[in-house]
């Protein structure tokens, strides 16, 4: 089969029907080349020329690309969903900033432009769309890279011109492959183009709140105490001074120890009727120490904040039920 077979659109064809297009001539390649990544290997990306009245000037689209278009959502219209894109402020353009922001961790991941449509398909799909302002045209990230945005809420500034895509990434979400766009700090007196570092010099993902950064610092803690054990192995040299942090980190007993002391202190703050400021205090031991046991489980705070939000709309008593019996393996 001719790389040449295409599916020819006239601009005025809706977007859905460029989408069926795109899976009839995957299909009929496929037939054709059941081995499509060898064929790709031998001869490059099968394209196929497509033209709608999203994208108006016709393009190369591989395969991939044709298949990711599919999980493209049709932008929905309804009474109350035009009610509500009346209600946005659009620029001269007929756009307004779309910043997609993970749910759990805070971190703001990307900022975008959307449309009516790419608001509208946003709705339709809980996938975050933007309007591409170079291609003119919708697109929905990971559409390319797998990596979606799975939107669980929206929310509108108060001039009404500038919306938040709330949700869950499937990977990561910048081009580089990095978890967020926002990697890079600056202030007057630092190099403007140093991405963030943490005490260890590893990269890190610095749009974060307090928490995460806190888990980034045990984190560049426990890697500091690994290399060190691996270097005194190999030199033979008497060992540092451990930080309090390294401390727990090699002496699990000291670790459970210490959750269940302020633990205890953090009740005391209650039957003993002590101020807010020192229960505010207890708990952020008890955070701190927890946090600690959770980097030698190997388990990410994103993880537990996971489990927090999808207790958000069941009973505790509930949820207790649901969980499966203890695995002590």
């Amino acid at each position: 089969m001719s790389m040449a077979m295409a599916a020819r659109l006239a601009p005025a064809t809706p977007l859905t029907t460029a989408r069926r297009a795109a899976l009839r001539t995957a299909h009929r390649l496929a037939l054709a080349a059941p081995d499509v990544s060898r064929l790709r290997d031998r001869r490059g990306d099968l394209t196929y020329h497509v033209m709608t009245s999203a994208m108006p000037h016709r393009q190369q689209v591989t395969i991939a690309q044709a298949t990711a278009a599919l999980h493209r959502a049709e932008p929905v219209s309804t009474p109350e969903v035009e009610a509500l894109l009346d209600s946005i402020k659009w620029d001269e353009k007929g756009l307004v900033v779309a910043i997609a922001q993970h749910a759990d961790t805070g971190a703001i991941l990307m900022q975008g432009f959307a449309d009516r449509d790419a608001v509208s398909a946003t709705l339709a799909s809980d996938r975050a769309t933007f309007f591409s302002r170079s291609r003119k045209c919708l697109w929905t990230k990971g559409e390319t890279s797998g990596h979606f945005i799975n939107v669980l809420d929206m929310y509108i500034d108060c001039d009404r011109d500038t919306i938040i895509y709330r949700g869950i990434p499937d990977g990561p979400t910048c081009h580089t492959g990095t978890d967020t766009c926002f990697f890079t700090k600056i202030d007057a007196s630092s190099d403007p183009h140093a991405k963030c570092e943490s005490a260890s010099g590893e990269d890190v993902a610095c749009a974060q709140s307090t928490l995460f950064q806190l888990e980034g610092i045990i984190a560049a803690r426990k890697k500091q105490m690994e290399q060190q054990q691996e270097e005194q192995e190999k030199t033979g040299e008497a060992p540092v001074k451990p930080s309090w942090t390294a401390r727990l980190l090699s002496n699990h007993s000291l670790l459970c120890s210490k959750i269940r002391e302020e633990a205890d202190e953090l009740c005391q703050t209650l039957e003993g009727n002590e101020t807010s400021e020192r229960a505010a205090s207890e708990m952020a031991d008890v955070l701190y120490h927890s946090m600690v046991l959770l980097a030698v489980k190997g388990v990410k705070m994103e993880d537990v904040v996971g489990h927090l939000r999808n207790r958000f709309s069941m009973s505790g008593i509930d949820e207790k039920a649901s969980r499966s019996p203890k695995n002590k393996h």
